[in-house]
């Protein structure tokens, strides 16, 4: 995206993976909910982890650089000067699971389909496509407006392509449980709905000798098995029947893995280091409620959830306070705005004065603060905002009682949620917490219908078009995307375009820290907490590459059983 790649033309590998690694075996997985879908590429109904491995783009992404794309599908590229257009070179030896070629009419068909019948985030990236070209015979070209969204033909190359000859005889739109052709490492085998599926290896898989692929995809199968909550899923790997667990839960990981011995194989617990964001984890105020429109409702919601006690009699205190959608990386919002970020503002704002200079609040609460005092702070914003206590309920000057709910699908947020709201009820406040299953929680999440829901954004060390579709104000009003809170903000809509358009690496920093400074101001969720490690947990007969970890952390594509 910007400066040169790290890997030079003839790289054998990627430098987190051992091109020598066996292969053989089965990486048997575990995930909590559902699924009704093979068809990852549709807003309706829940799809079924794993579609990279059927799925494959033009290029890959590497997990080593903030974002540079190396040949996948398409084994050459071209790209203005200016970003204006991009030419892909597909090789001639890719093809399909069911045997036939990966051709230009492929390409084409995929950008068109995804852009008219697939999810928001296809169409938003691909109708900005305003002219395509065959280039010889194996060669396209898509060209653009101008090249003001720098990252478009970084887009392109993560376009995923689909088999022309199996969809026109298939409505996309249509295809729920009937496996789609693709051309990666891996075809769909046996499908339990709703309860298990199984990716086999494909022994003629077209591009196992590319250097991007040398040491990946060492299973010969990846099982995922469907658990209706975690604690199953927990006891299964314990059992044996699962090989890996990200383990986010700070009293599991002390005290949850009893068992060291499985058979031969013994337990083996990590912290692996990473280079990522943070990311965002929190409780979302949709502010498309009434309620959660005045900014010092949130304030006071914010100022009355107790991290510190949460922290140290549920984690173990594990966590760190989640502060920015950045954190941990350049890319965050320092409390106090540098000149270049001013300037941005400056640029974007119709505000006569500089509404960032004020330094942003810090929510941490050290240890002489108590939570009394948070609340006290909470009751006179509330009481800003027209709220008072009457009678032991929080009323409006209408007589309206302050009640909403929490809409969760994962249960160990349950107890967090539920300690939330007994805090809530010392201002007068009536929270219900409300558990579903994971396809009715996206149903509604879909179509905004929640007071507040829980949500974790990730992030990567390039962010681009995606934050659109995260926190743009066209998003909020379109249903099936990540604006959950509902954030409509001409700056930060014209942060996103800068960071898009951003040259240099200095310019993409700075309109990203822009973004995170207008979003924490903005008090659009109730920030919760991270780890500032992956813990891991896995069964011997597995084993990482004996090779430095990657920036983005573990890749498990490159693990395989251990010999």
């Amino acid at each position: 995206m910007h400066g040169k790649p790290a890997l030079q033309p003839g790289f054998t590998a990627l430098p987190y993976a051992d091109a020598d690694a066996p292969k053989g075996g089965d990486l048997r997985l575990s995930h909590i909910g559902t699924f009704d879908s093979l068809n990852p590429y549709i807003i309706h109904g829940v799809a079924a982890l794993g579609r990279h491995y059927v799925f494959e783009s033009l290029m890959f992404r590497s997990a080593n650089e903030p974002f540079t794309l190396y040949g996948l599908l398409a084994e050459r590229v071209e790209v203005a000067d200016d970003r204006s257009w991009v030419a892909f070179y597909l090789n001639p030896k890719a093809k399909f699971s069911d045997g036939k070629p990966v051709t230009v009419d492929d390409v084409i068909y995929s950008m068109e389909t995804l852009r008219d019948h697939g999810r928001p985030n296809h169409h938003a990236y691909y109708s900005q496509v305003t002219k395509t070209d065959r280039v010889g015979e194996h060669g396209v070209r898509f060209s653009f407006a101008n090249g003001d969204n720098r990252e478009l033909p970084l887009i392109m190359g993560l376009m995923p392509v689909l088999p022309k000859h199996f969809l026109e005889s298939h409505a996309l739109n249509d295809l729920r449980l009937q496996p789609i052709p693709g051309s990666g490492a891996y075809q769909i085998g046996t499908v339990e709905p709703g309860r298990r599926v199984i990716y086999s290896r494909n022994p003629d898989y077209w591009g196992k000798d590319l250097p991007v692929s040398k040491g990946r995809h060492n299973f010969d199968r990846v099982i995922y098995d469907y658990y209706r909550d975690r604690n199953a899923a927990h006891e299964a790997f314990k059992a044996g029947d699962v090989d890996f667990q990200l383990e986010t839960n700070p009293q599991r990981w002390a005290t949850g893995y009893d068992r060291t011995q499985n058979g031969p194989y013994k337990l083996v617990k990590a912290s692996i280091a990473h280079g990522r964001p943070s990311g965002m984890k929190a409780f979302v105020f949709n502010t498309r409620r009434k309620k959660f429109q005045d900014i010092n409702v949130r304030k006071a919601l914010v100022a009355a959830f107790d991290f510190n006690w949460l922290n140290k009699n549920l984690f173990h205190s594990a966590y760190t306070r989640t502060v920015n959608y950045f954190g941990g990386s350049e890319l965050e919002a320092p409390l106090t705005p540098g000149t270049a970020e001013i300037a941005l503002d400056e640029e974007l704002s119709t505000a006569k004065t500089c509404d960032i200079c004020i330094p942003l609040e810090d929510i941490r609460v050290g240890p002489a603060v108590s939570h009394r005092q948070q609340l006290m702070k909470a009751v006179k914003l509330l009481a800003q905002a027209g709220w008072k206590v009457q009678g032991g309920t929080l009323k409006n000057a209408a007589g309206e009682a302050f009640t909403f709910e929490i809409l969760l699908a994962d249960p160990t947020m349950q107890r967090v949620a539920q300690q939330f709201g007994r805090d809530l009820s010392r201002l007068g406040i009536e929270v219900n917490v409300r558990l579903v299953d994971s396809a009715q929680y996206q149903e509604r999440a879909n179509t905004y219908d929640y007071d507040m829901m829980f949500y974790e954004w990730g992030q990567s060390l390039s962010p681009g078009n995606e934050q659109s579709f995260y926190w743009g104000s066209t998003a909020a009003k379109n249903p099936g995307t990540r604006n959950y809170m509902g954030v409509e903000d001409p700056v930060i809509d014209g942060a996103i375009d800068a960071l898009v358009s951003a040259i240099t690496r200095e310019d993409l920093v700075t309109a990203t820290r822009l973004i995170d400074r207008r979003l924490r101001a903005g008090f659009y969720v109730v920030p919760l907490y991270h780890l500032q490690a992956d813990r891991v947990a896995y069964w011997s007969r597995i084993t990482p590459a004996k090779v430095p970890t990657a920036l983005f952390g573990y890749t498990l594509d490159t693990w395989h059983i251990n010999q």
